[in-house]
């Protein structure tokens, strides 16, 4: 009972991540066209680029983890679909491994970085004044959840090449 709840939980971290992330690409959408609207009109926005490029680094780590539990990240299917069972969740335990070691490090290190310039108290020299660690600071937070579905997805893998292993084989791979 408790593992379900954290379960549903997590997915709503995801589900919350995804939608900011959404909210985030109509806001630039939004402002993008209003930056045009008021350019013409001799008003320039002078905040919509720095704002557009930040929330580009934003959209990448809140969405990476939602995307990653559906398995919409590029991968080469027609070459994946055509391998056993067997050979695919072996490719997803060493995918997922590698995967999760490189959001434990961007999660480490992006830490480590935020937090330096947070001491520093750097401050990006654009019309905003943003300081540096407000604009890093989704790096290692992005990371979390990315890291944790990552393993979470290692884990079905290893759910799924322990079933083919053990008699249970899927007919139309194993008639290859």
């Amino acid at each position: 009972m408790r593992q379900s709840k954290i379960k549903i939980i997590f997915d709503n971290v995801l589900k919350a991540g995804a939608s900011v992330a959404g909210f985030l690409l109509i806001f630039m959408m939004l402002s993008i066209c209003a930056e045009l609207v008021f350019r013409r009109m001799g008003r320039p926005l002078m905040w919509v680029m720095e704002v557009t490029e930040y929330s580009l680094l934003y959209i990448t780590f809140l969405g990476a983890a939602w995307v990653l539990e559906r398995e919409g990240h590029v991968k080469m299917d027609i070459i994946v679909n055509a391998l056993k069972r067997k050979i695919q969740a072996l490719l997803g335990i060493i995918t997922s491994v590698i995967g999760s070691a490189m959001s434990l490090y961007l999660m480490v290190y992006g830490t480590k970085v935020t937090w330096d310039y947070f001491k520093r108290d750097v401050i990006e020299c654009t019309p905003l004044l943003t300081p540096t660690f407000i604009i890093l600071l989704i790096i290692p937070l992005g990371s979390i959840p990315l890291f944790i579905q990552f393993l979470r997805r290692a884990y079905g893998y290893l759910v799924l090449w322990k079933a083919s292993s053990g008699g249970k084989t899927d007919k139309r791979r194993d008639n290859d």
